[in-house]
């Protein structure tokens, strides 16, 4: 019997712990119908031998909608959304160590009237601080099932389970929250009335309440209020105004009124002295000034790690598909097949998933920076740097996912309430150095950067590669601050943020991150990346030149010909025809650049010296200089660091945004941006 339930809570609640720790891998993410908001799903298994299926809404802190994300879980729970999993039960996850706060959600919740479980997470850090809760008063308050856990040491999760097997019903204890009787008396009239509209009870009840409590202004842009229902509810507002009822905050206060009364008899706080460990912490790490010294510290640690300890399994990969070639060319008789497995598959799919590590580690790493509860106070250090450019520190923690991938880092945006800030936010976001730019930043910096120390601490390799982050950070601060003045012109807004207690990271968590991503790092080297090697393999061997060397056979094939026709457009910026061939491969993702600098250079060269050895040794036929030089290379790093190479980032910003303007001009503008950049520091290095 497959059950369906789901999972909600606010941010920083535990509310992804608690869904791993149920779901464990056995999950899949989709979009809900219609809109472009991920929709991740997990299935676990009942102590009776029922399959649950359960969904993790987005995380939020109440049921009024501002952002995309909010507005998803307010839909999902209003059954707004036709979906095939229809749930029985909400998960709602609470921060005991915030429980008032908390319950906030929880009461707009039980108001609708759905069977909900409390799931009472991290008792562990509530106790720290002095706080006890008695979860049996507790569930005799709410009216429901409480359930106490420490997700992030599974504790309490087979209690879940159990109580999650048996019938779970609607709170007895629905609205016991009580407001001003001129307001009650004007909501009842508003309910009805949306009721006879074909709204169910609860809908009713909810959509009441937003209609009273929004200013007066916004009723002409509800999305479903007619002409004579608007001017009822203006009439009302007209009244309550005059009576000097607060409408915006009379159902607040009301709620938080009898959140208290609940706490007051299932909660025991304790004072101690002993000073809150996350405090003292944030004396420093949010402090003006080491604040910013320790988030550029630890990054460029971060940057130390992959070109020290990471760069060791890469060269075991590397080894490894050396000797495969080495085999695979003993097994198959010389000629055009051995050339397309060794050269062309091997070559170029063996070139991408050798940088397999580097990629794990940074996604290992900014998990732990998320699930110890560092993002939030990167996010509020850079506050201050982000409002010089009209932004606030919101928008710096989709830009900070970004470096892990710009597409869940646009996506990411969805957060923000502000329309334009959202836009400006998602234009920018593609300048941030992705996963995806690591092959090649690390097989440029690898074969022409000089493996020197710094002060003795921290090598040039690595010091590059923090200079390039630091730029695709500088060029996006730039361009927020334009398309803020200019196309999406608008007021800095507030920012507001909550800093949640640090804990130790998940180790399951951080698994299942550079699990999930291992995963799509493979399919894609083992699907699209695949097929392109191949096809440009085609390219780089046809037509056959008879009598021809390697390189000359190279130079008249198909791919041959793309890369001259390009080469003055580019030779500008240094680049020769090969670097032209692996430009237009990587329009379709950044790392099809090594695996085409792979293919055309393992069939120049049947050696088995390394990619980066290849390209460091080569000399041009014509000038007998070497054919890539330190210039060349940072002049690569810059172009790559700055431009569009991403189809899948262009289609997910159509998607957003419902529209091509959009990144139609992100686009052109990053593309003009790389080829400018780079011309100016290639000219600049040539007169150095």
């Amino acid at each position: 019997m497959l059950r369906t339930f789901s999972i909600i809570g606010n941010p920083n609640s535990g509310k992804t712990t608690v869904f791993n720790a149920l779901t464990g891998l056995k999950q899949k993410v989709g979009n809900y119908p219609g809109v472009t908001v991920e929709k991740k799903e997990g299935k676990f298994i009942l102590p009776n031998g029922d399959v649950a299926n359960l969904v993790d809404l987005p995380g939020t802190y109440s049921l009024t909608a501002f952002s995309p994300d909010e507005k998803i879980a307010t839909d999902v729970l209003l059954n707004h959304i036709n979906s095939s999993s229809k749930f029985e039960a909400i998960l709602c996850v609470v921060d005991a160590s915030n429980i008032e706060r908390n319950l906030f959600l929880l009461s707009q919740i039980i108001d609708l009237n759905i069977p909900c479980v409390v799931v009472l997470n991290m008792v562990d850090v509530a106790l720290k601080s002095g706080i006890t809760i008695d979860e049996d008063k507790l569930s005799k308050q709410l009216g429901v099932p409480v359930v106490k856990t420490i997700a992030q040491s599974k504790l309490g999760i087979d209690k879940l389970k159990e109580t999650l097997q048996n019938h779970i019903f609607p709170s007895k204890n629905l609205r016991k929250w009580k407001i001003d009787s001129v307001l009650q008396k004007e909501h009842s009239e508003i309910s009805q009335i949306l009721q006879k509209n074909n709204l169910d009870e609860s809908s009713a009840f909810h959509e009441a309440t937003q209609l009273l409590s929004m200013p007066t202004e916004e009723l002409l842009i509800h999305p479903w209020l007619t002409v004579d229902l608007i001017k009822i509810i203006r009439k009302k507002h007209e009244k309550l105004d005059f009576l000097e009822i607060d409408r915006g905050s009379a159902f607040i206060n009301s709620r938080y009124d009898w959140i208290k009364l609940v706490c007051d008899i299932s909660v025991k706080k304790k004072f101690t002295e002993i000073k809150n460990l996350s405090d003292k912490v944030d004396r420093i790490l949010t402090h003006k000034f080491f604040g910013f010294i320790f988030f550029f510290g630890i990054m460029t640690f971060m940057f130390q790690i992959m070109f020290s300890w990471v760069t060791i399994p890469m060269n075991w990969i590397n080894l490894f598909f050396n000797f495969l070639g080495t085999e695979i060319s003993k097994i198959l008789p010389s000629g055009q097949i051995e050339s397309l497995v060794v050269d062309g598959i091997i070559g170029g799919v063996g070139a991408v998933i050798s940088f397999l590590p580097q990629i794990v580690f940074l996604f290992l790493f900014l998990g732990i920076l998320e699930d110890s509860g560092y993002m939030a106070r990167a996010a509020f250090i850079m506050d201050k740097v982000m409002s010089k450019v009209g932004l606030h520190g919101k928008s710096f923690i989709p830009l900070l996912s970004s470096f892990a991938c710009a597409i869940p880092g646009i996506m990411a945006t969805r957060t923000i309430e502000n329309e334009k800030d959202r836009i400006t936010t998602m234009m920018i976001a593609p300048l941030m150095s992705c996963s995806a730019r690591i092959p090649v930043y690390t097989l440029m910096i690898g074969a022409f950067i000089p493996n020197n120390s710094i002060f003795g601490i921290i090598s040039l390799p690595a010091l590059i590669l923090v200079s390039l982050y630091m730029l695709g950070l500088l060029a996006a601060l730039v361009f927020g601050f334009i398309f803020k003045k200019t196309l999406l012109k608008g007021a800095t807004p507030l920012f507001l943020i909550e800093l949640p207690q640090y804990k130790m990271p998940s180790l399951r968590t951080l698994f299942q991150i550079m699990w999930e991503r291992s995963i799509i790092f493979l399919k894609r080297a083992g699907t699209f990346i695949l097929a392109v090697s191949i096809v440009l393999w085609f390219l780089a061997s046809y037509p056959k030149i008879e009598n021809a060397n390697p390189s000359e056979q190279l130079e008249k094939s198909f791919a041959g010909k793309i890369g001259k026709f390009i080469e003055p457009s580019i030779a500008p910026l240094g680049f020769d025809w090969k670097i032209g061939i692996g430009l237009v491969t990587s329009i379709l993702q950044r790392e099809v650049f090594v695996s085409t600098m792979g293919t055309i250079y393992n069939i120049e060269d049947d050696s088995n010296s390394s990619l980066g050895e290849k390209m460091r040794t080569e000399i041009n036929q014509q000038t007998g200089k070497p054919s890539f030089s330190i210039l060349t290379a940072i002049c690569l790093l810059v172009y790559y660091v700055l431009a569009m190479q991403c189809l899948s980032t262009i289609a997910v910003m159509k998607r957003e945004t419902n529209g091509w303007k959009w990144p139609a001009i992100q686009f052109s503008y990053m593309t003009l941006l790389a080829y400018f950049v780079t011309f100016l520091v290639y000219r600049i290095g040539v007169l150095i």
